[in-house]
This record gives structure tokens, C-alpha cells and sequence, in this order.
């Protein structure tokens, strides 16, 4: 048997019985199995061409059932980490292949320390997206919009980042803001932003605490959005994702090679 899927599926049992003793809510055998095999990929032990096993053989020494074992696979083929051939069989995907704003692909990535150039990328897509996407809701933004921002800043205050609730509450504020825009192409990328605004919270939280509120420089892009006022809300966002930038530990935080984050990135 191919010893790094072996490996994935004994990490597989050890998740398993964490998530049990936690009293998380326990995946199913092929969502399991997916997810240690998700992990094995992104983090470079199962690489780019790397050919799986057949699904028969893979099947029996992973004492999985057929379906549940296909169903996994077709999983991680759907995130864009598989790819199927009738002659080749299955193989792991090249990287400009994966789906990277999948929200299981995002939280496998951040799960363990990931690449400098992964968490440089995910701040450099925000700080593109999300201040543009602010400055076009203050212009469209209706009354629902800003009672479900205000709601889950009020959660966020209530709950903070610490807590799963206080998390959740920080997507819904992202996640209105992008609906708010009233773009279809900018709403469909909700899952995404919002799983990478989870990602690296529970990242940089996990590698130390975070004493700084956040709530009071999402309640400028509130008020910004609130006012009408599109220039306010933009600089709100930038500053926003420049504090978040700078809640990273020196190590970890993303060295722009320009100015897009502002200067004081020391």
C-alpha cells in the first residue's frame, strides 16, 4: 500500500477521535478521509503527479467501502486536488490546478504553518477585493445590508475573535458587505473571502494571542458604508487589513514588495 496514504489515513483515526473527545461534530468515514488526504496534499507529503492507488486496491487496505472511498475521491477532485484518467488513474493535481479559495482547501492550507508567498497572497487578494467591494456598497448598499453588518458586529463585540460565535459573526460582516455590492460576480466570491478571513484568524490565534479589538475598525467601514461616503469606506478597508496584516507575528506577516498595505509593515 502507498505508505503516505497510509499515513493519512492513521492522522485520519487520530482526527477522528480528537474531534469525539472535543465533541465537535464528527465527519463522515469519506469527508474523514478526503479531509487527511486534502491535508496530505497541500502540505507537499502527496506532490503534483503523484498517482494514487486504484480504486479497488485502495479500497481493501483501507478497509473503506468502494463508494465511500470513490465518494472522497471525488471530493478532493471537485476542490481541483485530483485529477481522473481512464489510463493514468488518479493523480494529484499541479498547484495552478487547485481550487484555493474552497473553504476546506483554505482551512487545510492554514492548518499548519503554511508557505510565506500563501499567506502573502491571501492578504494581496483582500486588500484587491475587499476596499473596492466597500467603496461599491456604500454606493448600493440597502437597509438589510446594514442591519445584518450591525448585527454581527454586535456578535463580534458580544462573542470576540476568540470564540467560534464571535468568528462567525466576522463572516457575516464580510459576507453582507460583498452582498451589499449587488454584484454577482463580487457576491460569488463570499465563500472564499470570508473562509480566508476565518483562515487567518484561527491561524494567527493559534500562534499567539490577539489582544487588539477589531470591532472598532469594522465599525468605520460601517459608518463609511452607512454615510454613502465610497472614498471613506475604501481607506477603512485598506487600514482594516493593514491592522490585520500587523496582528501577524513578525515571522509570519507578508512583506508586500510595494506600497499597498502603507509603509509601516516593520
Amino acid at each position: 500500500m502507498n505508505t503516505l496514504l497510509q499515513v493519512a489515513v492513521t492522522s485520519s483515526e487520530g482526527r477522528i477521535a480528537a474531534r469525539k473527545r472535543s465533541g465537535a461534530k464528527p465527519l463522515r468515514v469519506n469527508g474523514a478521509l478526503a479531509q487527511e488526504i486534502g491535508l496530505a496534499i497541500v502540505s507537499g507529503k502527496l506532490k503534483p503527479g503523484h498517482v494514487l492507488e486504484g480504486e479497488i486496491e485502495a479500497s481493501s487496505h483501507l478497509k473503506v467501502s468502494r463508494t465511500t472511498y470513490r465518494e472522497a475521491m471525488r471530493i478532493l477532485g471537485a476542490k481541483g486536488l485530483l485529477t481522473s484518467r481512464t489510463r493514468t488513474g488518479t493523480r494529484v493535481s499541479e498547484v495552478a490546478e487547485w481550487n484555493l479559495l474552497d473553504p476546506d482547501v483554505l482551512t487545510w492550507m492554514f492548518s499548519r504553518v503554511p508557505r510565506p508567498e500563501l499567506i502573502h497572497g491571501v492578504f494581496e487578494l483582500r486588500t484587491l477585493v475587499e476596499p473596492a467591494a466597500a467603496a461599491l456598497a456604500a454606493k448600493r448598499r440597502k437597509q438589510q445590508h446594514l442591519d445584518r453588518m450591525r448585527q454581527a458586529l454586535d456578535e463580534m463585540s458580544l462573542y470576540t475573535l476568540d470564540k467560534p460565535e464571535g468568528r462567525e459573526a466576522d463572516n457575516a460582516f464580510h459576507a453582507a458587505l460583498l452582498a451589499a455590492t449587488g454584484n454577482p460576480f463580487i457576491i460569488s466570491l463570499t465563500n472564499g473571502v470570508t473562509a480566508a478571513v476565518n483562515a487567518l484568524t484561527q491561524f494567527k490565534q493559534r500562534l499567539a494571542k490577539v489582544t487588539r479589538d477589531p470591532v472598532p475598525e469594522h465599525l468605520r467601514v460601517y459608518d463609511a458604508i452607512a454615510a454613502k461616503d465610497a472614498d471613506a469606506a475604501r481607506v477603512a478597508m485598506n487600514e482594516l487589513i493593514r491592522l490585520a496584516i500587523l496582528d501577524m507575528p513578525i515571522k509570519q506577516r507578508p512583506r508586500p514588495s510595494h506600497a499597498a498595505f502603507g509603509s509601516d509593515l516593520r
